[in-house]
């Protein structure tokens, strides 16, 4: 869980929170930012976009991954996820953070001032998962 450092976790904070501010929520009203650190050295944000029809929506962690992944990324180093009170991913969220990030993936969660709430691994949030290499 120490693969980051404190200057990236705060980065990691400070840029899920800029996105935050852009979630598009009408609905639940719950406004979530996220940010990944990539293999490369960059930071990846997303933010939780609703949709009226609500399986067309997309969760703030999984926008922020497919950005990594689509500017070439195939390797997640971290991932912080900041919500109001600081909730944790969903399950769909966590299988794809399963499909790119290590194991040993900080994940950290944070509420909207900023203050990490509560930090694991991936497999500390995901036990006994199903990775990649369960396909061959």
């Amino acid at each position: 869980m120490d693969r980051l450092t404190i200057d990236q976790k705060r980065d990691l904070v400070e840029v899920a929170r800029q996105y935050q501010a852009n979630a598009y929520a009408p609905y639940s009203n719950y406004h979530v930012g996220a940010a990944v650190l990539a293999e490369d050295g960059v930071i990846y944000g997303g933010n939780n976009i609703e949709n009226s029809a609500y399986p067309s929506g997309l969760c703030a962690e999984r926008v922020a991954i497919f950005k990594a992944i689509s500017e070439g990324n195939r390797k997640i180093l971290g991932i912080a996820v900041i919500t109001h009170n600081a909730g944790s991913p969903c399950g769909a969220c966590r299988q794809v953070m399963r499909e790119f990030g290590a194991l040993d993936m900080p994940v950290v969660l944070a509420d909207e001032a900023g203050n990490i709430a509560y930090e694991n691994t991936l497999d500390g949030i995901l036990p006994r998962s199903f990775g990649p290499e369960g396909m061959q």
